[in-house]
């Protein structure tokens, strides 16, 4: 695993030895930092963008937000091993002046976090393939104002999920990668 593009490029990235997480793969993560670039569907860039990742796990999407110039990146990850990688890789990249690692379940995190005021630009979700509440995260972001106007939501499925997303969330573009379903929107 490593980063591919910015300050950072080149640069390898921890990854747990269990199954319980599934990183984000390089190609995937190319392919969505692509669209956000190229894709005249979308109206945002990854310079000076503020950046929620949800399950965020060993931080692959941040740090190459980060990379790329992100403002702030707030990450979002509450398995204990899997949070002991996610900070060393922050160390290794130098981007704990530029992040914020909060240890909660993401959905704690959503419904109980009243210091909510930050509007992010994107916010990446990226919950285990079997994980179906799903919408109530895009309900409570879209609810709460959580996005900004022009900002979007980044949703990783696996390609074969039959979930009907949210009516609250407008799809922009959706592509399959492998077994990777990518869901943008705002």
């Amino acid at each position: 695993m490593r980063i591919i593009a910015g300050k950072n490029k080149g640069k390898k990235i921890k990854i747990p030895n269990d199954n319980k997480t599934r990183p984000l793969r390089d190609l995937v993560k190319e392919s969505i930092f692509n669209l956000i670039e190229h894709s005249n569907k979308l109206n945002v860039q990854i310079l000076n963008c503020n950046i929620l990742d949800l399950f965020s796990g060993t931080g692959s999407f941040g740090l190459e937000c980060y990379s790329r110039g992100a403002k702030f990146v707030t990450f979002v990850e509450n398995y204990s091993e899997v949070l002991k990688i996610l900070k060393k890789n922050i160390l290794v990249l130098e981007a704990n002046k530029f992040s914020q690692v909060i240890e909660k379940n993401c959905f704690d995190y959503l419904r109980f976090d009243k210091n909510l005021k930050d509007k992010f630009d994107i916010i990446f979700l990226d919950p285990p393939y079997k994980e179906n509440k799903i919408n109530y995260l895009i309900d409570k972001i879209k609810d709460d104002k959580l996005l900004r106007d022009d900002g979007i939501i980044i949703l990783h499925r696996h390609k074969r999920d039959s979930l009907k997303i949210t009516d609250k969330l407008n799809i922009l573009d959706s592509r399959n990668y492998g077994i990777s379903k990518i869901v943008i929107g705002n």
